[in-house]
């Protein structure tokens, strides 16, 4: 039997802001001697929060809970009350929030202080969306032009994104706010890498018989790259590790696409593919 093609999108797998949340956590453990804990997960994929934790770096899912000297917030950011509330209990505190999000937060902050009704295209719930609220406590969350059916918009009104939105998204909801207010101010947050994990998503699986996206089942990233394939490949596949991998989806596969989200490590890509092959030799 021909093996079949396996490609990787051009875009796939780990982001700045992820790689720089990893790396000054591990560094913290090396020097605080373990007693380190992150408030909250502190990248959506559950393989890593479990490694860091083998290395003592623990998970604290409140800041009252933390028992460690050192708190590190992770890379979706928290409220501004979070961090006030760790140096209240004399903890240190490292802040791993991704740059782009700290756009997030600080276009919201300017555009509550500025006067603007403000509403963050994204998630309700998710730790980005609630730390950008933080910031902006009056803001209105929106995930799709039909919650604007409910919001009671002002005069003025101001739009900052969830980092990993698409670009559709927004752009269908500022069509709806576009004629209903009287001035419209708009931060484009949505990451670049977010951006272009997407296109490269696009891409390849309009090319492919079988794609596999690799990422946290609550990252929303992942989950948004999981959409865009299976609009263009009706044969996709959500994993959050090799043995997901069912023989059956590669049956008749002739050309295999794989994509990750932007908290998925090169490693854990490259054992999926490995994973892949193997399967794949013994059909």
């Amino acid at each position: 039997m021909t093996l079949p093609t396996i490609e990787i999108a051009a875009q796939a797998g780990a982001c700045y802001g992820v790689e720089r949340a990893l790396q000054m956590v591990k560094k913290a453990g090396v020097t605080h001697g373990g007693s380190v804990q992150t408030l909250g997960p502190l990248i959506h994929n559950p393989q890593v929060v479990q490694e860091l934790e083998q290395d003592g770096i623990r998970v604290a899912s409140h800041v009252d809970e933390a028992t460690a000297n050192v708190v590190v917030v992770r890379s979706h950011g928290v409220a501004p009350e979070v961090v006030q509330r760790a140096h209240e209990l004399q903890k240190t505190v490292l802040d791993a929030t991704c740059p782009y999000v700290k756009k997030v937060h600080y276009a919201a902050k300017f555009l509550e202080e500025q006067g603007y009704q403000v509403i963050v295209v994204g998630e309700a719930g998710h730790p980005e969306v609630e730390g950008t609220r933080g910031n902006a406590p009056s803001a209105v969350v929106v995930g799709s032009p039909e919650q604007l059916k409910d919001v009671k918009l002002r005069r003025k009104v101001g739009v900052v994104v969830q980092t990993t939105q698409s670009k559709a998204n927004l752009q269908a909801i500022l069509s709806c706010l576009l004629g209903k207010v009287e001035e419209l101010r708009v931060f484009d947050t949505i990451c670049a890498a977010t951006s272009e994990r997407q296109a490269a998503a696009a891409d390849l699986s309009s090319r492919v018989d079988t794609m596999i996206v690799i990422g946290g089942r609550i990252s929303a990233n992942t989950t948004r790259l999981a959409e865009i394939c299976a609009a263009h490949c009706s044969n996709t596949h959500h994993i959050e590790k090799p043995t997901e991998l069912d023989p059956s989806w590669f049956a008749t596969s002739k050309h295999i696409g794989i994509t990750a989200g932007a908290s998925t490590p090169a490693n854990q890509i490259q054992a999926v593919q490995a994973a892949i092959v193997n399967l794949c030799e013994h059909l």
